[in-house]
């Protein structure tokens, strides 16, 4: 296009961005809490607001175009700066901010029912908590900390591991006694719930524990882990639920556990900041409440 005094939108800029960080308009929607549609339709505008192509787009997923891997670098670099320049101004001027990621389920289960205990740890901090799905394991760049789910090593980033993930299978308890559940075997025929993001997530508890995987009879899809066990409190099948994620659900007669068996996956939840992050004072004391309150030997 030809020169001119208009800028591209920050929002189209920040769209193309994230995207670029994965390589997946899915993967970016996810973090900018938009529809892939919809981060595709702002990069296109980017796209023809400059006149160039900034991605090839394949069948299996996104590539830059030579424009495109030196535009995101720019960006990387002006969006960091931009981050940087705000948080010196908020110290400065304003009440100091913290940006925590949590995996949804987290944030209802652990985090929120901690939230008012932060009154007296950060009293002149305000903590702004926004959620990703953990099976993302992706530190955003406007985040300060993020509790993220894998196993520990991301690079350029600390972590510190709070617990690791188990999962079991767990029902109403209506709906256990009506089944009759006993062994494994009885899980052939019976109404599964699956996480549309672990779909294999039977196959692998079945596999840990060398079984076959179960028969179902009927297969319940869920985008979220709170849908997911609110559906199996409610008698509409059988789950996989993470512990100690769940452990309220247990706890108040919710749910049960369908069998006896507990799987220990390879993945951990972990408390994840970039070095330089670590050093700001509010930020080393949210990361110390959060290994005192959620690591099971502090």
């Amino acid at each position: 296009m030809k020169a001119s005094n208009r800028m591209p939108s920050l929002r189209a800029l920040r769209a193309f961005q994230v995207t670029g960080n994965h390589l997946s308009f899915k993967l970016a929607a996810d973090e900018l809490f938009l529809t892939a549609s919809a981060v595709s339709h702002q990069v296109k505008n980017l796209e023809a607001f400059l006149g160039i192509d900034l991605f090839r787009r394949k069948t299996r997923g996104l590539e830059f175009t030579d424009a495109g891997r030196k535009y995101h670098a720019f960006l990387a670099s002006m969006f960091a700066r931009l981050e940087a320049e705000t948080h010196q101004l908020w110290a400065e001027y304003g009440r100091r901010i913290i940006r925590l990621c949590v995996p949804p389920f987290f944030a209802s289960e652990l985090l929120l029912p901690r939230l008012s205990e932060l009154k007296d740890v950060l009293p002149d901090t305000d903590v702004r908590v926004v959620t990703q799905p953990s099976t993302m394991g992706a530190h955003p760049a406007d985040a300060d900390l993020s509790i993220l789910l894998g196993s520990g090593d991301w690079p350029g980033l600390v972590a510190k591991p709070l617990f690791s993930r188990r999962i079991m299978t767990a029902c109403a308890p209506g709906l256990k006694k009506k089944v009759k559940l006993k062994t494994p075997a009885d899980l052939d025929g019976r109404t599964l719930i699956v996480h549309e993001n672990r779909p294999q997530s039977w196959v692998n508890w079945a596999r840990s524990l060398d079984l076959p995987p179960p028969r179902a009879g009927k297969i319940y899809r869920f985008d979220s882990m709170a849908a997911v066990v609110q559906a199996a409190a409610q008698g509409h099948g059988i789950a996989l639920v993470s512990w100690p994620l769940s452990r309220n659900w247990f706890e108040s007669g919710a749910l049960v556990r369908a069998l006896g068996d507990e799987v220990e996956t390879d993945e951990s939840f972990c408390v994840a900041y970039r070095p330089e992050d670590g050093d700001r004072e509010e930020i080393a004391r949210l990361i110390e409440w959060i290994v005192s309150e959620f690591r099971p030997d502090s």
